[in-house]
Protein backbone atom coordinates (compact mmCIF):
# COMPACT_ATOMS: atom_id res chain seq x y z
CA UNK A 1 0.00 0.00 0.00
CA UNK A 2 1.23 3.87 -1.08
CA UNK A 3 1.79 6.21 1.93
CA UNK A 4 -0.70 8.15 0.14
CA UNK A 5 -4.49 6.77 -0.45
CA UNK A 6 -7.65 8.04 -1.92
CA UNK A 7 -9.92 7.43 1.21
CA UNK A 8 -9.61 6.77 4.51
CA UNK A 9 -12.46 6.11 6.60
CA UNK A 10 -11.39 6.33 10.50
CA UNK A 11 -12.69 5.80 13.99
CA UNK A 12 -16.01 3.64 13.20
CA UNK A 13 -17.02 0.64 14.66
CA UNK A 14 -16.13 -1.54 11.55
CA UNK A 15 -18.72 -4.38 11.09
CA UNK A 16 -18.31 -7.83 9.10
CA UNK A 17 -20.63 -10.88 8.50
CA UNK A 18 -18.99 -12.27 11.46
CA UNK A 19 -18.48 -9.78 14.14
CA UNK A 20 -17.47 -5.64 14.99
CA UNK A 21 -14.28 -4.05 16.10
CA UNK A 22 -13.21 -0.33 16.20
CA UNK A 23 -10.94 0.30 13.15
CA UNK A 24 -9.64 2.34 10.37
CA UNK A 25 -10.10 1.38 6.52
CA UNK A 26 -8.15 2.77 3.97
CA UNK A 27 -9.26 2.71 -0.11
CA UNK A 28 -6.94 3.22 -2.75
CA UNK A 29 -7.58 3.07 -6.69
CA UNK A 30 -11.37 1.71 -6.11
CA UNK A 31 -10.16 -1.24 -3.73
CA UNK A 32 -10.22 -1.72 0.33
CA UNK A 33 -6.18 -1.16 0.48
CA UNK A 34 -6.17 -1.82 4.55
CA UNK A 35 -8.58 -3.02 7.44
CA UNK A 36 -7.48 -2.48 10.83
CA UNK A 37 -7.39 -1.79 14.87
CA UNK A 38 -8.05 1.94 14.93
CA UNK A 39 -5.15 3.90 15.00
CA UNK A 40 -3.04 1.44 13.60
CA UNK A 41 -3.04 2.57 9.68
CA UNK A 42 0.11 5.40 9.32
CA UNK A 43 -0.99 6.83 5.70
CA UNK A 44 -2.14 10.01 4.42
CA UNK A 45 -5.13 10.28 2.13
CA UNK A 46 -7.18 12.66 -0.10
CA UNK A 47 -10.21 12.33 1.43
CA UNK A 48 -10.86 11.47 5.37
CA UNK A 49 -14.26 10.41 6.81
CA UNK A 50 -14.07 10.91 10.44
CA UNK A 51 -16.60 8.23 11.65
CA UNK A 52 -16.58 8.29 15.45
CA UNK A 53 -20.02 7.19 16.98
CA UNK A 54 -21.08 5.52 13.43
CA UNK A 55 -20.87 1.77 12.28
CA UNK A 56 -18.76 1.13 8.77
CA UNK A 57 -20.43 -1.50 6.88
CA UNK A 58 -19.70 -3.59 3.75
CA UNK A 59 -21.88 -1.91 0.86
CA UNK A 60 -25.47 -2.61 0.73
CA UNK A 61 -26.67 -4.46 -2.34
CA UNK A 62 -30.28 -4.64 -3.45
CA UNK A 63 -30.38 -7.63 -5.99
CA UNK A 64 -33.81 -6.96 -6.93
CA UNK A 65 -35.05 -3.51 -8.48
CA UNK A 66 -37.04 -2.12 -11.35
CA UNK A 67 -35.36 1.14 -12.83
CA UNK A 68 -37.43 0.81 -15.28
CA UNK A 69 -35.24 2.11 -17.82
CA UNK A 70 -35.39 1.77 -21.31
CA UNK A 71 -39.38 2.28 -21.92
CA UNK A 72 -40.87 3.11 -18.48
CA UNK A 73 -39.26 6.53 -18.01
CA UNK A 74 -42.36 7.92 -16.87
CA UNK A 75 -42.48 5.82 -13.69
CA UNK A 76 -38.51 5.74 -12.47
CA UNK A 77 -35.17 5.68 -14.44
CA UNK A 78 -31.32 5.24 -13.52
CA UNK A 79 -31.11 8.85 -12.75
CA UNK A 80 -33.81 9.06 -9.61
CA UNK A 81 -33.21 5.04 -8.95
CA UNK A 82 -29.41 4.87 -8.47
CA UNK A 83 -29.64 8.82 -6.47
CA UNK A 84 -32.53 7.13 -4.46
CA UNK A 85 -29.92 3.89 -4.10
CA UNK A 86 -27.07 5.73 -2.61
CA UNK A 87 -29.51 8.25 -0.31
CA UNK A 88 -30.34 4.96 1.64
CA UNK A 89 -26.62 3.21 1.38
CA UNK A 90 -27.11 0.95 -1.42
CA UNK A 91 -23.55 0.73 -3.45
CA UNK A 92 -24.79 -2.22 -5.88
CA UNK A 93 -28.16 -3.00 -7.59
CA UNK A 94 -29.56 -5.28 -9.88
CA UNK A 95 -31.85 -4.44 -12.19
CA UNK A 96 -35.04 -6.77 -13.39
CA UNK A 97 -35.53 -7.31 -17.59
CA UNK A 98 -39.17 -6.02 -17.82
CA UNK A 99 -37.95 -3.08 -20.04
CA UNK A 100 -38.81 -2.10 -23.64
CA UNK A 101 -36.57 -3.75 -25.04
CA UNK A 102 -37.32 -6.97 -22.58
CA UNK A 103 -33.28 -7.88 -21.48
CA UNK A 104 -33.79 -11.02 -23.49
CA UNK A 105 -30.61 -11.09 -26.02
CA UNK A 106 -27.52 -9.76 -25.74
CA UNK A 107 -28.76 -6.30 -27.45
CA UNK A 108 -30.70 -5.76 -24.94
CA UNK A 109 -28.42 -5.98 -22.35
CA UNK A 110 -26.19 -4.02 -24.09
CA UNK A 111 -28.18 -1.00 -24.72
CA UNK A 112 -29.70 -0.92 -20.77
CA UNK A 113 -25.79 -0.96 -20.10
CA UNK A 114 -25.16 1.99 -22.06
CA UNK A 115 -28.04 3.81 -20.40
CA UNK A 116 -26.79 2.47 -16.86
CA UNK A 117 -23.21 3.58 -17.25
CA UNK A 118 -24.02 7.29 -17.92
CA UNK A 119 -26.24 7.82 -15.12
CA UNK A 120 -26.34 5.70 -12.43
CA UNK A 121 -24.81 6.82 -9.13
CA UNK A 122 -23.97 3.25 -7.78
CA UNK A 123 -22.86 -0.09 -9.01
CA UNK A 124 -25.11 -2.36 -10.95
CA UNK A 125 -25.90 -5.99 -12.37
CA UNK A 126 -28.84 -7.24 -15.02
CA UNK A 127 -30.68 -10.01 -14.98
CA UNK A 128 -32.14 -11.80 -18.23
CA UNK A 129 -35.39 -12.74 -19.05
CA UNK A 130 -36.40 -16.46 -20.26
CA UNK A 131 -39.16 -16.67 -22.58
CA UNK A 132 -41.11 -19.27 -24.74
CA UNK A 133 -39.17 -18.43 -27.70
CA UNK A 134 -35.32 -17.21 -26.63
CA UNK A 135 -33.10 -20.11 -25.02
CA UNK A 136 -31.01 -19.52 -28.02
CA UNK A 137 -30.05 -16.48 -26.30
CA UNK A 138 -29.11 -18.00 -22.97
CA UNK A 139 -25.48 -19.32 -24.06
CA UNK A 140 -24.69 -15.92 -25.43
CA UNK A 141 -25.74 -13.98 -22.89
CA UNK A 142 -24.23 -16.30 -20.46
CA UNK A 143 -20.96 -15.89 -22.59
CA UNK A 144 -21.58 -12.10 -23.05
CA UNK A 145 -20.55 -10.63 -19.09
CA UNK A 146 -23.66 -8.40 -19.47
CA UNK A 147 -25.92 -10.03 -16.74
CA UNK A 148 -25.22 -11.81 -13.71
CA UNK A 149 -28.52 -14.25 -14.16
CA UNK A 150 -31.50 -15.18 -15.41
CA UNK A 151 -35.03 -14.80 -14.53
CA UNK A 152 -38.42 -16.57 -15.13
CA UNK A 153 -41.82 -15.20 -14.69
CA UNK A 154 -44.27 -18.00 -13.43
CA UNK A 155 -47.39 -16.04 -13.21
CA UNK A 156 -48.66 -12.98 -15.03
CA UNK A 157 -47.00 -9.75 -13.29
CA UNK A 158 -46.19 -5.86 -14.48
CA UNK A 159 -45.03 -6.38 -18.06
CA UNK A 160 -47.60 -9.58 -18.49
CA UNK A 161 -44.73 -11.72 -19.76
CA UNK A 162 -45.72 -14.96 -19.98
CA UNK A 163 -44.44 -18.16 -18.56
CA UNK A 164 -42.73 -20.38 -20.91
CA UNK A 165 -44.33 -24.22 -20.83
CA UNK A 166 -42.11 -26.93 -18.92
CA UNK A 167 -41.05 -28.06 -21.32
CA UNK A 168 -39.04 -24.90 -22.33
CA UNK A 169 -38.24 -24.22 -18.59
CA UNK A 170 -36.46 -27.52 -18.19
CA UNK A 171 -34.48 -27.14 -21.41
CA UNK A 172 -34.00 -23.31 -20.64
CA UNK A 173 -32.93 -24.68 -16.84
CA UNK A 174 -30.10 -27.01 -18.61
CA UNK A 175 -28.34 -24.16 -21.03
CA UNK A 176 -28.45 -21.97 -17.81
CA UNK A 177 -26.60 -24.96 -15.86
CA UNK A 178 -23.83 -24.75 -18.72
CA UNK A 179 -23.08 -21.18 -18.45
CA UNK A 180 -22.91 -21.41 -14.11
CA UNK A 181 -25.12 -18.93 -13.68
CA UNK A 182 -28.32 -18.64 -11.46
CA UNK A 183 -31.80 -17.72 -12.31
CA UNK A 184 -34.44 -16.83 -10.11
CA UNK A 185 -38.31 -16.89 -10.49
CA UNK A 186 -40.89 -15.09 -9.66
CA UNK A 187 -42.85 -17.89 -8.12
CA UNK A 188 -46.67 -17.99 -8.56
CA UNK A 189 -48.77 -20.68 -9.96
CA UNK A 190 -50.85 -18.42 -12.92
CA UNK A 191 -53.31 -20.99 -12.85
CA UNK A 192 -54.40 -20.78 -9.19
CA UNK A 193 -54.20 -17.04 -9.76
CA UNK A 194 -56.52 -16.23 -12.66
CA UNK A 195 -58.66 -19.13 -10.97
CA UNK A 196 -59.17 -17.24 -7.83
CA UNK A 197 -59.37 -13.47 -9.84
CA UNK A 198 -61.99 -14.32 -11.82
CA UNK A 199 -64.22 -15.99 -9.00
CA UNK A 200 -63.45 -13.20 -6.74
CA UNK A 201 -64.45 -10.74 -9.10
CA UNK A 202 -67.36 -12.89 -9.99
CA UNK A 203 -68.70 -12.41 -6.31
CA UNK A 204 -67.99 -8.49 -6.73
CA UNK A 205 -65.19 -8.42 -4.53
CA UNK A 206 -63.31 -5.15 -5.12
CA UNK A 207 -61.51 -4.28 -1.72
CA UNK A 208 -57.94 -4.45 -1.21
CA UNK A 209 -57.98 -7.57 0.18
CA UNK A 210 -59.11 -9.58 -2.70
CA UNK A 211 -56.10 -8.90 -4.30
CA UNK A 212 -54.48 -11.21 -1.39
CA UNK A 213 -56.95 -13.35 -1.52
CA UNK A 214 -56.45 -13.89 -5.65
CA UNK A 215 -53.16 -15.09 -5.01
CA UNK A 216 -52.79 -17.44 -1.82
CA UNK A 217 -49.39 -19.06 -0.42
CA UNK A 218 -50.29 -22.02 -2.47
CA UNK A 219 -49.46 -20.40 -5.52
CA UNK A 220 -46.17 -19.61 -4.19
CA UNK A 221 -45.81 -22.97 -2.85
CA UNK A 222 -46.50 -24.88 -5.89
CA UNK A 223 -43.92 -23.24 -8.10
CA UNK A 224 -41.33 -23.24 -5.71
CA UNK A 225 -42.15 -27.11 -5.39
CA UNK A 226 -42.12 -27.79 -8.87
CA UNK A 227 -38.98 -25.49 -10.22
CA UNK A 228 -37.24 -27.51 -7.38
CA UNK A 229 -37.77 -30.94 -9.39
CA UNK A 230 -36.47 -29.35 -12.47
CA UNK A 231 -33.85 -27.95 -10.70
CA UNK A 232 -32.29 -31.18 -9.55
CA UNK A 233 -33.49 -32.83 -12.37
CA UNK A 234 -31.26 -30.59 -14.60
CA UNK A 235 -28.41 -29.42 -11.74
CA UNK A 236 -29.36 -26.05 -12.32
CA UNK A 237 -28.88 -23.39 -9.56
CA UNK A 238 -32.22 -21.90 -8.24
CA UNK A 239 -33.44 -18.64 -6.65
CA UNK A 240 -36.83 -17.13 -5.33
CA UNK A 241 -37.25 -13.91 -5.52
CA UNK A 242 -39.76 -11.78 -2.98
CA UNK A 243 -40.60 -14.86 -0.95
CA UNK A 244 -43.58 -13.93 0.85
CA UNK A 245 -44.54 -16.99 3.10
CA UNK A 246 -43.40 -19.36 5.65
CA UNK A 247 -44.96 -22.29 3.87
CA UNK A 248 -42.71 -21.31 0.64
CA UNK A 249 -39.40 -21.25 2.98
CA UNK A 250 -40.36 -24.73 4.17
CA UNK A 251 -40.33 -26.08 0.55
CA UNK A 252 -36.83 -24.57 -0.27
CA UNK A 253 -36.08 -25.81 2.88
CA UNK A 254 -37.07 -29.30 1.61
CA UNK A 255 -35.00 -28.93 -1.63
CA UNK A 256 -32.18 -27.99 0.03
CA UNK A 257 -31.90 -30.93 2.13
CA UNK A 258 -32.29 -32.95 -1.42
CA UNK A 259 -29.31 -31.35 -2.80
CA UNK A 260 -30.82 -28.03 -4.75
CA UNK A 261 -28.78 -25.28 -4.60
CA UNK A 262 -31.48 -22.99 -3.92
CA UNK A 263 -31.24 -19.38 -2.34
CA UNK A 264 -33.96 -16.89 -1.27
CA UNK A 265 -34.86 -13.29 -0.68
CA UNK A 266 -37.48 -11.38 0.97
CA UNK A 267 -38.19 -7.68 2.15
CA UNK A 268 -39.47 -5.23 4.40
CA UNK A 269 -43.04 -5.28 3.56
CA UNK A 270 -43.17 -9.12 4.05
CA UNK A 271 -41.67 -8.88 7.01
CA UNK A 272 -43.10 -6.21 8.61
CA UNK A 273 -46.26 -5.73 7.20
CA UNK A 274 -49.52 -7.59 7.25
CA UNK A 275 -52.73 -7.92 4.90
CA UNK A 276 -54.87 -6.38 8.08
CA UNK A 277 -52.42 -3.59 6.69
CA UNK A 278 -54.71 -2.71 3.90
CA UNK A 279 -57.42 -1.89 5.86
CA UNK A 280 -55.61 1.49 5.88
CA UNK A 281 -53.22 1.22 3.39
CA UNK A 282 -55.38 -0.04 0.68
CA UNK A 283 -54.15 -0.42 -2.69
CA UNK A 284 -50.75 1.28 -1.77
CA UNK A 285 -49.51 -1.94 -0.42
CA UNK A 286 -50.36 -4.21 -3.61
CA UNK A 287 -47.32 -6.01 -4.71
CA UNK A 288 -47.17 -9.54 -5.98
CA UNK A 289 -46.83 -11.61 -4.53
CA UNK A 290 -48.89 -9.59 -1.97
CA UNK A 291 -48.55 -9.88 2.24
CA UNK A 292 -49.97 -12.31 3.71
CA UNK A 293 -51.76 -12.86 6.49
CA UNK A 294 -50.34 -12.57 10.43
CA UNK A 295 -47.56 -15.35 11.12
CA UNK A 296 -45.77 -15.22 7.40
CA UNK A 297 -43.47 -12.23 8.25
CA UNK A 298 -42.14 -13.61 12.07
CA UNK A 299 -40.75 -16.59 10.22
CA UNK A 300 -39.74 -15.20 7.15
CA UNK A 301 -37.66 -12.41 9.34
CA UNK A 302 -35.70 -15.60 11.80
CA UNK A 303 -34.71 -16.83 8.34
CA UNK A 304 -32.81 -14.05 7.35
CA UNK A 305 -31.26 -13.92 10.94
CA UNK A 306 -30.10 -17.71 10.57
CA UNK A 307 -29.60 -17.83 7.29
CA UNK A 308 -32.13 -20.12 5.57
CA UNK A 309 -33.43 -16.83 3.77
CA UNK A 310 -30.19 -15.25 2.23
CA UNK A 311 -30.96 -11.60 1.21
CA UNK A 312 -32.90 -8.67 1.71
CA UNK A 313 -34.08 -7.18 -1.22
CA UNK A 314 -36.74 -4.21 -2.20
CA UNK A 315 -38.74 -5.43 -5.20
CA UNK A 316 -38.35 -1.65 -5.59
CA UNK A 317 -40.74 -0.75 -8.63
CA UNK A 318 -42.05 2.62 -8.69
CA UNK A 319 -45.59 3.68 -10.38
CA UNK A 320 -47.37 6.98 -10.42
CA UNK A 321 -49.84 8.00 -7.94
CA UNK A 322 -52.92 7.24 -10.34
CA UNK A 323 -51.69 4.50 -11.18
CA UNK A 324 -51.21 3.04 -7.50
CA UNK A 325 -54.46 4.52 -5.65
CA UNK A 326 -57.68 2.82 -6.89
CA UNK A 327 -60.76 1.86 -4.44
CA UNK A 328 -61.23 -0.65 -6.94
CA UNK A 329 -58.37 -2.91 -6.48
CA UNK A 330 -58.25 -4.89 -9.08
CA UNK A 331 -57.97 -0.96 -11.32
CA UNK A 332 -54.55 -0.29 -9.08
CA UNK A 333 -51.46 -1.95 -10.10
CA UNK A 334 -48.66 -4.10 -7.65
CA UNK A 335 -45.42 -2.52 -6.68
CA UNK A 336 -43.82 0.62 -4.94
CA UNK A 337 -40.73 2.60 -4.45
CA UNK A 338 -38.48 0.49 -1.74
CA UNK A 339 -34.49 1.03 -2.68
CA UNK A 340 -34.12 4.25 -0.20
CA UNK A 341 -36.14 3.21 2.90
CA UNK A 342 -35.27 -0.88 3.39
CA UNK A 343 -31.99 -0.37 5.26
CA UNK A 344 -33.36 2.25 7.54
CA UNK A 345 -36.67 -0.07 7.94
CA UNK A 346 -34.34 -3.37 8.84
CA UNK A 347 -32.53 -1.04 11.03
CA UNK A 348 -35.42 0.67 13.15
CA UNK A 349 -37.55 -2.92 13.32
CA UNK A 350 -34.85 -5.25 13.75
CA UNK A 351 -31.06 -4.34 14.83
CA UNK A 352 -32.80 -1.61 16.98
CA UNK A 353 -35.28 -3.36 18.79
CA UNK A 354 -32.28 -5.93 19.45
CA UNK A 355 -33.93 -8.46 17.15
CA UNK A 356 -31.35 -8.21 14.57
CA UNK A 357 -27.45 -7.91 15.07
CA UNK A 358 -25.42 -5.73 12.56
CA UNK A 359 -23.54 -8.75 11.58
CA UNK A 360 -26.58 -10.13 10.82
CA UNK A 361 -27.67 -7.14 8.65
CA UNK A 362 -24.65 -7.74 6.76
CA UNK A 363 -25.12 -11.32 6.16
CA UNK A 364 -28.52 -10.42 4.66
CA UNK A 365 -28.04 -6.98 2.91
CA UNK A 366 -24.22 -7.20 1.76
CA UNK A 367 -22.58 -10.69 1.62
CA UNK A 368 -25.57 -13.11 1.18
CA UNK A 369 -26.51 -11.16 -2.09
CA UNK A 370 -22.90 -10.97 -3.44
CA UNK A 371 -22.89 -14.93 -2.94
CA UNK A 372 -26.07 -15.32 -4.55
CA UNK A 373 -25.66 -14.07 -7.67
CA UNK A 374 -21.70 -14.29 -7.68
CA UNK A 375 -19.74 -11.13 -7.24
CA UNK A 376 -18.56 -12.27 -3.78
CA UNK A 377 -15.45 -11.25 -2.59
CA UNK A 378 -15.12 -8.61 -5.43
CA UNK A 379 -19.03 -7.57 -3.63
CA UNK A 380 -19.87 -7.43 -0.34
CA UNK A 381 -17.08 -8.23 1.90
CA UNK A 382 -14.50 -6.05 3.97
CA UNK A 383 -10.87 -7.38 2.19
CA UNK A 384 -8.24 -6.31 0.74
CA UNK A 385 -8.52 -5.90 -2.95
CA UNK A 386 -12.47 -6.01 -2.88
CA UNK A 387 -14.31 -3.00 -4.84
CA UNK A 388 -14.32 -0.16 -2.04
CA UNK A 389 -18.07 -0.05 -1.46
CA UNK A 390 -18.89 1.33 2.34
CA UNK A 391 -22.44 2.36 4.02
CA UNK A 392 -21.62 4.06 6.77
CA UNK A 393 -24.82 4.16 9.67
CA UNK A 394 -26.00 6.10 12.42
CA UNK A 395 -27.92 3.94 14.58
CA UNK A 396 -29.35 7.10 16.50
CA UNK A 397 -30.39 8.89 13.44
CA UNK A 398 -34.57 9.31 14.07
CA UNK A 399 -36.48 10.54 10.95
CA UNK A 400 -39.81 10.18 9.55
CA UNK A 401 -40.07 8.00 6.17
CA UNK A 402 -41.95 10.86 3.41
CA UNK A 403 -42.38 11.00 -0.05
CA UNK A 404 -41.62 14.45 -0.83
CA UNK A 405 -38.14 13.73 0.69
CA UNK A 406 -37.54 10.31 -1.21
CA UNK A 407 -35.37 10.91 -4.51
CA UNK A 408 -37.13 8.28 -6.90
CA UNK A 409 -39.27 9.24 -9.66
CA UNK A 410 -42.53 8.25 -7.74
CA UNK A 411 -42.26 7.54 -4.32
CA UNK A 412 -45.57 6.19 -3.34
CA UNK A 413 -44.66 3.84 -0.59
CA UNK A 414 -46.74 1.51 2.16
CA UNK A 415 -44.51 2.87 4.82
CA UNK A 416 -45.39 6.68 4.56
CA UNK A 417 -45.57 8.23 7.99
CA UNK A 418 -43.21 5.89 9.40
CA UNK A 419 -40.50 6.93 11.97
CA UNK A 420 -37.22 5.29 11.85
CA UNK A 421 -33.99 5.22 14.19
CA UNK A 422 -31.00 4.51 12.13
CA UNK A 423 -29.67 5.24 8.88
CA UNK A 424 -26.96 5.43 6.14
CA UNK A 425 -25.34 9.07 6.11
CA UNK A 426 -23.02 7.95 3.73
CA UNK A 427 -22.19 6.05 1.04
CA UNK A 428 -18.98 5.06 -0.64
CA UNK A 429 -18.60 3.39 -3.65
CA UNK A 430 -15.68 2.12 -5.04
CA UNK A 431 -13.62 4.40 -2.61
CA UNK A 432 -15.67 7.57 -3.67
CA UNK A 433 -17.71 9.21 -1.02
CA UNK A 434 -21.19 9.27 -3.27
CA UNK A 435 -23.78 10.62 -0.75
CA UNK A 436 -22.43 12.36 2.85
CA UNK A 437 -24.77 13.51 5.21
CA UNK A 438 -27.58 13.53 3.06
CA UNK A 439 -26.81 14.93 -0.11
CA UNK A 440 -25.74 13.95 -3.70
CA UNK A 441 -21.57 14.84 -3.71
CA UNK A 442 -20.41 13.09 -6.90
CA UNK A 443 -21.42 12.43 -10.67
CA UNK A 444 -22.46 9.38 -11.75
CA UNK A 445 -19.90 6.70 -11.70
CA UNK A 446 -21.32 3.34 -11.57
CA UNK A 447 -20.24 0.70 -13.03
CA UNK A 448 -21.23 -2.70 -14.57
CA UNK A 449 -20.46 -5.76 -12.06
CA UNK A 450 -19.32 -9.39 -12.98
CA UNK A 451 -19.94 -12.95 -11.60
CA UNK A 452 -16.39 -14.38 -10.36
CA UNK A 453 -15.26 -16.16 -12.79
CA UNK A 454 -16.16 -20.18 -12.57
CA UNK A 455 -16.09 -23.22 -14.48
CA UNK A 456 -19.83 -24.37 -15.47
CA UNK A 457 -20.95 -27.30 -13.58
CA UNK A 458 -20.89 -30.58 -15.21
CA UNK A 459 -23.40 -33.09 -16.16
CA UNK A 460 -25.53 -34.17 -13.21
CA UNK A 461 -26.09 -37.86 -12.62
CA UNK A 462 -30.08 -38.40 -11.36
CA UNK A 463 -30.35 -40.41 -7.94
CA UNK A 464 -30.60 -44.03 -8.10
Amino acid sequence: MSERVDLIVRNGTVVTSESSFEGDIACDGGQFAAIAARGTLDVTADEEIDATGLYVLPGVIDGHVHFREPGYEYKEDWTHGSTAAVMGGVTTVFDMPNVIPLTSNVEGAQIKKEIAESKSHCDFGFFAVVLQENVADIAPLGESGLIVGYKAFLGTTIGNIPAPDDGVLIEALEEIRKTGLRIGFHAENNDIMEHEIARLKAEGRTDAKAHVDSRPAIAEVESIQRMGLFGRHTGTKLHIYHLSSKDGLEMIDEWRAKGVDYTCETGAHYCFLTKDDMDQLGSVLRMNPPVREPGHGEPLFDGLLDGRVNAIATDHSPHTAEEKRNDDIWKAISGFAGVETSLRLFLTYGVNTGRMTLPQLVRATSEGPAKVWDVYPRKGALLPGSDADLTIVDLGKVDTIEADRLHSKNNTNPFEGHETRGAAVATVVRGAVVMRDGELVAEPRGRMVHTVVHEPMGAVTAPA
